[in-house]
């Protein structure tokens, strides 16, 4: 534990998030330009023992991540603001390499989970199940089309707050999607994007465990979790460590 720890402090020093503003601030009527995204916070991510890609055991990380994701949920339903939740959906006969098989259809693992389950009926919510890890490419409909695109088009949002699971995966892939197609003028009028440091996690796999495992790769969460952070905002992105309401 102690050498871990002392890697982890070596890498947030050699690769520093820095400070671009902390805290994201929301006034009263920022429902008018900000939305919020979350990034499959499903049972077969989030719950224990769900699935061959969920926690086998309590995760303080991951637990931290779903409480903060339905506490900002709550803000911007009661308030009418808009959400979009992807939710990674697969069907048994498409497998998603390296992975195993997660989250197929029916399992109950596609499903948000319970903290959120209730979100399922705000009419705030517009949902998307996607089927690839980036969820700015599952938008895309069969006409070309793309959910996500339209969802900012419509609410005429300027700025996502994006919270979820996996901060290095995912919710990396999103963001950077997101990014370059903002830059090429693909979501209009979408202006920034916020990833929530607390609101974001990922998985757990020690190299120890790893190494008894055909084709595992180490995942120490900690460190992949600020590297996830790091890219995101190498990419343009705004990391904020708290977001604080006006009444």
């Amino acid at each position: 534990m102690g050498s871990e720890t002392r890697a982890i402090d070596a890498l947030r020093s050699a690769v520093p998030l820095g400070g671009d503003g902390d805290v994201l601030h929301l006034a009263a009527d920022a429902g008018r330009t900000v939305g919020l995204v979350l990034v499959d916070i499903v049972n077969g991510f989030c719950t224990v023992g769900a699935g061959n890609l969920a926690p086998t055991e309590p995760n303080e990380q991951i637990e931290t991540m779903v409480e903060e994701a339905a506490k900002l949920a709550k803000i911007f339903s009661d308030r009418n603001w808009p959400i979009f939740a992807f939710l990674d959906t697969h069907y048994p006969d498409k497998p998603e390499p390296p992975y195993p098989p997660h989250c197929i259809i029916g399992s109950g693992e596609e499903n948000l989970v319970p903290a959120l389950e209730w979100l399922e009926k705000s009419p705030s919510l517009t949902a998307r199940r996607k089927d690839c890890i980036n969820g700015f490419i599952g938008s895309i409909e069969k006409d070309g089309s793309n959910v996500f695109s339209n969802w900012v088009k419509k609410y005429e949002i300027k700025t996502v707050l994006v919270l979820g699971i996996c901060t290095d995966v995912c919710v990396l892939d999103f963001v950077c999607g997101t990014l370059s197609a903002r830059n090429i003028g693909l979501v209009p009028p979408l202006e920034d994007v916020v990833v929530y440091s607390r609101g974001c996690a990922t998985y757990d796999l020690p190299v120890q465990i790893a190494r008894n495992m055909k084709g595992a790769l180490a995942h120490p969460q900690d460190l992949l979790h600020h590297m996830g952070l790091y890219m995101v905002k190498s990419r343009g992105a705004r990391v904020v460590h708290e977001v604080s309401f006006s009444s």
